[in-house]
C-alpha cells in the first residue's frame, strides 16, 4: 500500500513549477471505461468501496467539472490521444457507429473507422522526446494497420478495433487471448490489465516512460468476482447494482497494486497519475429498462449530451506541482490531456484544442473559453443527434431532429431540469451562433432530412434522457 504520509512528506504541499524537476517525469494515465461522474466514494458515492482512487484524489487534485470530448467512446478517446475536438479527426461516434433508422426523420454521418495516422498522437508526442510508451487494454481506434503500434505505442497489450470485452462465457474473465495477453480460464481481465501494467513498470525504472492502462472496466456486459457480488448483494436493498459495484471496486484494486508498483520502484515521487472516464456512466442500454448506474443529480447519462453523458470524474496526483488533496472547479475537458501531459514532459503541443491545466495546479487561473461537443448521431442509450456548447455557467443543446433548444444554468441548476430558451433568447440566440461558427470552421459532418421518413415515426423506442432521481 502506498505510503501516505511518505507521499505527502515528498510533496511538501508545495505549488513548484514542473520544469524546475531534474528529470522528466514518468506519466501513468489510467482510463477507464463509462464510469460516471458519482460512481467513486471521493466524487460523493455512498455505495461503492475504491479507497484507493479515493488516496489518489487526496494525493493529487480532484476535478469537479471534467467533461469528456463525446458521450461515447471512440470520439472521447480520440480527442484525449490528439488534444483535438474529436469532430476534427471524423471520429464523431464509436465505431463503426450506429447507422441510421431506415425510417427515421435524419440520415446521420458516418463516422471516421480509424484515426488517421496523420493526426499526432500523444504517445508520438512523448515518444519523439525518449519516453518509452506502452498502450495496455482497449484501442477502440482502428484495426490492422492503426493499432496502437502504429499510432506511438512501442508495447501494445490487448488493443485491438474491438470496444468490448472479449467474448467469453464469463464477462470480463478468461479464456481470451488478445495481442500480447492470453488469459486462462477464470482469470480476470481488469486483473491482467493491471499487472501487465505493474510489469512495465518495473522494467523501466531506468527511463521516462508513458503508460496508458486503458480498462475495459465498467463497461458492458457486467460481470465481477462472485464473492465481491454477492457481498455487494447482501447489502445493497436494491438500491444500488451489485455487479456494477463490485466492478467498479475490481477497478480500484488496479489502481491501488498500480500506485504500490510505483511505490516499491521508487518511482512515484517523480511519477505523474492521471484518472480519468472515456464518457459518463451507463444509465440504461437500448430498451432495456435495468439502471446499470445513477449519475444523479446529473441527468441522463451515457450516449446523451447532458451533464451525465459527458461529466466524468479526473483525478490528477503530480509531486510538487500541486497542492495536495485540493479540487478544482473550473470546467476542463479530455483534449487537456495532451497539452497539459506534453508541458509537463517539456515536449511542446502542437495543434491542439485543449489547453495546459498546470496553472491550475499551481493557484492560478485559464483564460475564460468555450467547450463543444458535436454528436450527429442516435445513441444506444436513446440519445438524438444533437451539439453543445459550454460558456461559462451557461449551456446550450440543439437537437437536429426538430430545431429543438435547450438552455441550461449549470450553476443554478446542475440536474438541466429548466430549460431557459425561452426565458433567456439573447443568450441562446449568442451560443447559438458561437455553436455554429465553429461547426463551420471544424467542418463537422451534419445529419440531413430522411426522404423516406415516417411521419408517424416516434423514435427508436430506447430509454430517454429523463433526470433520474437521486440515489437512496
Amino acid at each position: 500500500m502506498l505510503d501516505r504520509r511518505r507521499f505527502l512528506a515528498a510533496a511538501g504541499g508545495a505549488v513548484l513549477h514542473a520544469q524546475s524537476r531534474a528529470t522528466r517525469p514518468n506519466i501513468v494515465f489510467i482510463l477507464t471505461d463509462d464510469l460516471g461522474w458519482r460512481d467513486l466514494a471521493c466524487y460523493g458515492n455512498e455505495h461503492h468501496s475504491t479507497p484507493n482512487l479515493d488516496r489518489l484524489a487526496s494525493e493529487g487534485v480532484r476535478f469537479t467539472q471534467a467533461y469528456a470530448a463525446a458521450p461515447v467512446c471512440s470520439p472521447a478517446r480520440a480527442g484525449i490521444l490528439t488534444g483535438r475536438w474529436p469532430v476534427r479527426t471524423g471520429i464523431t461516434d464509436w465505431i463503426p457507429g450506429r447507422p441510421s433508422p431506415p425510417r427515421g426523420p435524419l440520415i446521420t454521418p458516418a463516422t471516421a473507422r480509424h484515426l488517421r495516422l496523420e493526426e499526432t498522437t500523444l504517445a508520438e508526442a512523448l515518444r519523439q522526446a525518449g519516453y518509452r510508451t506502452a498502450g495496455i487494454g482497449k484501442w477502440h481506434l482502428g484495426g490492422q494497420g492503426f493499432l496502437p503500434g502504429d499510432q506511438g505505442f512501442d508495447v501494445n497489450i490487448a488493443g485491438t478495433e474491438s470496444g468490448s470485452p472479449p467474448r467469453s462465457p464469463r464477462p470480463h474473465f478468461g479464456p481470451f487471448e488478445l495481442p500480447g495477453l492470453k488469459a486462462a480460464e477464470g482469470e480476470s481481465l481488469t486483473g491482467r490489465l493491471a499487472g501487465e501494467a505493474v510489469r512495465f513498470i518495473e522494467q523501466n525504472r531506468q527511463n521516462p516512460f508513458f503508460l496508458l492502462l486503458s480498462h475495459f472496466t465498467v463497461h458492458i456486459p457486467l460481470g465481477a468476482p462472485q464473492e465481491l457480488v454477492e457481498r455487494h448483494r447482501a447489502r445493497s436493498g436494491g438500491r444500488y447494482h451489485p455487479v456494477y459495484a463490485a466492478m467498479v471496486e475490481t477497478l480500484d484494486q488496479s489502481v491501488g497494486r498500480v500506485l504500490e508498483a510505483l511505490e516499491r520502484t521508487g518511482l512515484a515521487r517523480n511519477t505523474i497519475v492521471a484518472f480519468f472516464s472515456d464518457n459518463g456512466g451507463l444509465c440504461f442500454e437500448g430498451s432495456s429498462k435495468e439502471r446499470v448506474t445513477s449519475n444523479a443529480p446529473l441527468r441522463a447519462g451515457k450516449g446523451h449530451l447532458y451533464e451525465g453523458g459527458i461529466r466524468v470524474p479526473f483525478l490528477l496526483r503530480y509531486p510538487g506541482a500541486a497542492r495536495v488533496g485540493s479540487s478544482i472547479d473550473s470546467p476542463v475537458a479530455g483534449v487537456d490531456l495532451f497539452p497539459t501531459l506534453c508541458e509537463a514532459a517539456g515536449v511542446r503541443a502542437r495543434n491542439v484544442d485543449g489547453v495546459s491545466l498546470l496553472p491550475l495546479l499551481r493557484g492560478r487561473t485559464l483564460r475564460p473559453r468555450q467547450l463543444f461537443w458535436h454528436y450527429p448521431h442516435y445513441s444506444n442509450q436513446g440519445g438524438e443527434p444533437s451539439s453543445a456548447i459550454r460558456d461559462g455557467d451557461w449551456k446550450l443543446i440543439e437537437f437536429y431532429h426538430g430545431g429543438r433548444r435547450e438552455l441550461y444554468n449549470l450553476r443554478n441548476d446542475p440536474g438541466e431540469a429548466r430549460n431557459l430558451a425561452g426565458a433567456q433568447p439573447a443568450v441562446a440566440k449568442k451560443l447559438s451562433l458561437a455553436l455554429h461558427q465553429w461547426l463551420r470552421q471544424t467542418g463537422a459532418a451534419m445529419p440531413r432530412p430522411n426522404p423516406d421518413a415516417d411521419p408517424a415515426w416516434k423514435g427508436l423506442g430506447l430509454t430517454g434522457a429523463e433526470p433520474p432521481s437521486p440515489p437512496a
